[in-house]
């Protein structure tokens, strides 16, 4: 018979062999919570790149979907201008990527973007590295002054008005263009032009150059003013003035005539537009002594021929005009006694005498 010592495990050992147990349990323990936390890092680590890749970027609404980077902007700028214009949600995520993208640069591509909702971080910063510009619509009206014209062109592209205004008149650049800064405005025909915003003030000017050439490469221009005996600019200067005249279309060619007639005879334009614009009184209702008399060589009532450059922008309608100018003996016009804005035309001064008087009494009549 076997002795029982052999069979059963004295205290001491039975102690010895929980805590080996337990030393187990607790390496298990610590092996899996090394597991974990090791997994949780790989995770973490791994999640971050993926979060800023795909899942951050442009929220799904903006208020307003463009964005525009200056010229010589640096890195820290264009993420001031994406957070202020709540294009960037996630900017640790941003900028993260584009360090990883090579985005990041001393100076940062420039232009006007159109930003679409929902893009994620990679899909924007590839917009703004590589992708199209947005383009501008550069709406050209009937300015009269250069100051006017650079004001407007300011709105719609990068370079401010000083800019454009310090080009307007900076004679070797316009030189290189064909232009003085006294017949610039003879360059610029009133239409919407489409161009990035990044546009400096010379790049804006040679892009009117280019313009203008087609203009004037279309419809026979250019042969029709050889036909009528004058060049491009003064066919541009005339029709400024024919601009001032009248607001009305069908009557512009029949000024124009007027206007040809005078000068083929040697007699002065008198066109009060130009008195006007002489004396810089544009807000005037009526033309009157001061005007005709104030000496400048752009005033026709002091100065025969034409005025050295244009006294406003002529829209392509009343370039056309000239260009087709009503053949007729008419050497006078005046307003008509009524409000349609129309004129009366005459061959004599005798005749033109009588319209005036009509229209003088209507105007006294009417308190004005």
């Amino acid at each position: 018979m076997a002795n029982i010592n052999d069979t059963l495990i004295s205290p001491s050992r039975h102690q010895h062999y929980n805590n080996m147990q337990q030393q187990k349990t607790g390496k298990r323990t610590l092996i899996a919570g090394a597991t974990i936390a090791v997994l949780a890092i790989a995770f973490w680590f791994g999640w971050q790149p993926l979060k800023a890749i795909y899942f951050s970027g442009v929220p799904e609404e903006l208020a307003d979907p463009y964005v525009c980077i200056p010229t010589g902007a640096n890195f820290e700028q264009v993420v001031s201008i994406l957070k202020k214009g709540g294009i960037v949600k996630d900017e640790a995520g941003f900028r993260w990527l584009a360090g990883q993208m090579n985005y990041k640069k001393d100076k940062m591509r420039a232009g006007r973007f159109q930003i679409k909702p929902g893009w994620n971080n990679r899909e924007l910063i590839q917009h703004l590295r590589t992708g199209e510009q947005a383009p501008v619509r550069v709406i050209l009206n009937n300015e009269r002054l250069p100051e006017e014209i650079a004001g407007l062109v300011a709105r719609f592209i990068e370079a401010d008005s000083a800019s454009l205004l310090a080009a307007f008149r900076n004679r070797t650049l316009l030189a290189d263009i064909g232009f003085t800064p006294e017949t610039l405005i003879t360059g610029f025909i009133p239409n919407t032009y489409e161009m990035y915003w990044n546009t400096d003030a010379a790049s804006f000017l040679k892009r009117m150059k280019k313009e203008h050439a087609a203009f004037w490469d279309k419809n026979g221009r250019r042969a029709k003013a050889q036909a009528l005996g004058m060049t491009e600019m003064e066919v541009y200067i005339l029709a400024s003035i024919v601009e001032r005249e009248t607001n009305y279309n069908p009557e512009k060619a029949t000024i124009a005539g007027v206007y040809l007639n005078r000068l083929n005879i040697g007699m002065k334009l008198q066109a009060d537009p130009t008195s006007v614009f002489a004396t810089r009184d544009f807000g005037t209702r009526r033309v009157t002594e001061y005007h005709t008399t104030f000496d400048s060589p752009y005033n026709t009532y002091m100065y025969k021929g034409l005025p050295p450059g244009p006294i406003s922008m002529a829209a392509i309608p009343t370039l056309d005009a000239v260009l087709n100018a009503e053949k007729h003996k008419y050497l006078y016009f005046c307003a008509k006694p009524d409000d349609t804005g129309t004129h009366a035309f005459a061959e004599t001064f005798a005749a033109h005498k009588v319209n005036a008087e009509r229209f003088q009494n209507w105007v006294r009549t009417r308190g004005i």
